[in-house]
C-alpha cells in the first residue's frame, strides 16, 4: 500500500497525537521545511525500532524525490564505538544525500535552513562503478572507488536539543544536514585511509582530531557495511554516488560567523564557512 505524502496531513492534529509511520514522517518533513524541531519520536510511536525508523526515512525519501530532489549518495553515521554504546546499538546507520545538500569548499554555508548544526570531518568516497553484490569485500570497494576526498559533514537534527536515540536519528535521515567536499581527488592507492590523521581548526584553535581508525577501524569497513545494506534495501550504490564514510573525530557545534578548516593526511584540506 502506498504511504500518504507528508503534505497530506493536518500538522496541528499530528503535533499532539500518537504517531504511526506516515504521521511521524510528516512531522519530520514539516520540521525540515519550517526549521522548527520536534519532540523525540520514540515516546509517541507504539513501535519505533530500526525497521520502523527506516520506513519513516523511506517515506520522506520518496516524498523528496517526488519533489524533484536528486539523490547523489549516502552518509554513514554512528561509526564511533563510543557513540554506538551511548545509543545502545552495535551497528552504524545511513541516510540519503541529495544534490541540494552540497556546499562548495570554502563557500558560505547558507544562513537559515539549519536548526542546530554540528560539523564532522570525514573521508568521502566517490564511486566509479555500481556495487550490487550481496556481500562486498575491500577489493570490491577499492575497485569501485574512483577517488577519495576530504569532507565536512554538517549534521543537523530535527529533534529538539539533539535528544536522540538510534531510532530518532534514523527516522530523521540519520541527522543529515549539508556536506562539503574538498576539490582535489585522490586515488586510494595514494592514501592510507586507516592510518590517516585528521585535525579540525576554528579561529586558529584545534577543536577536533582523530584518524581513520576512529571510523569502524577504517572508512573502508564502513563503506563495505553500507554497500551490503543498500543491496538488501533494494537501493544499491551506483557509479557516481558519494559516500560519506563517518566521522574521524568528535563532532563540534557550529557557530555563526565561524570557519572550520579540516586537514586529513594524504587527502588535503576542506573548509566550511558559516554565514
Amino acid at each position: 500500500m502506498r504511504q500518504p505524502h507528508p503534505e497530506m496531513f493536518d500538522m496541528s492534529t499530528i503535533a499532539s497525537s500518537p504517531l504511526d509511520t506516515a504521521a511521524a514522517a510528516a512531522l519530520l518533513f514539516e520540521a525540515h521545511r519550517s526549521g522548527r524541531p520536534v519532540a523525540p519520536l520514540r515516546d509517541r510511536l507504539a513501535r519505533l525500532d530500526a525497521q520502523a525508523a527506516y520506513a519513516i526515512q523511506e517515506v520522506n525519501t520518496q516524498a523528496w524525490l517526488a519533489q524533484g530532489r536528486r539523490l547523489v549518495g549516502r552518509k554513514i553515521g554512528l561509526t564511533s564505538p563510543a557513540v554506538q554504546a551511548q545509543l545502545g546499538v552495535d551497528q552504524p546507520d545511513f541516510g540519503m544525500l541529495f544534490a541540494d545538500m552540497a556546499v562548495g569548499d570554502g563557500e558560505p554555508v547558507p544562513a537559515g535552513g539549519l536548526i542546530q548544526p554540528k560539523v564532522e570531518a570525514e573521508v568521502a568516497l566517490v564511486l566509479g562503478a555500481d556495487l550490487t553484490h550481496e556481500r562486498h569485500t575491500y577489493a570490491d570497494l577499492i575497485r569501485a572507488t574512483a577517488y577519495a576526498l576530504p569532507a565536512i559533514e554538517i549534521v543537523d537534527s530535527r529533534i529538539e536539543a539533539w535528544n536522540i536515540r538510534f531510532a530518532d536519528t534514523v527516522a530523521d535521515n540519520a541527522s543529515s544536514g549539508l556536506f562539503v567536499l574538498g576539490g582535489r581527488p585522490v586515488r586510494l592507492r595514494d592514501v592510507d585511509l586507516t592510518a590517516c590523521a585528521m585535525q579540525m581548526h576554528c579561529a586558529g584553535e584545534r577543536v577536533s582530531q582523530g584518524h581513520g581508525r576512529a571510523c569502524l577501524g577504517s572508512p573502508l569497513n564502513a563503506a563495505v557495511w553500507l554497500a551490503d545494506v543498500m543491496v538488501r534495501c533494494g537501493r544499491p550504490l551506483q557509479a557516481g554516488d558519494i559516500v560519506l564514510t563517518g566521522a574521524l573525530g568528535p563532532m563540534v557545534a557550529a557557530a555563526s560567523g565561524r570557519s572550520y578548516e579540516v586537514f586529513i593526511e594524504g587527502l588535503g584540506h576542506v573548509s566550511a564557512r558559516f554565514a
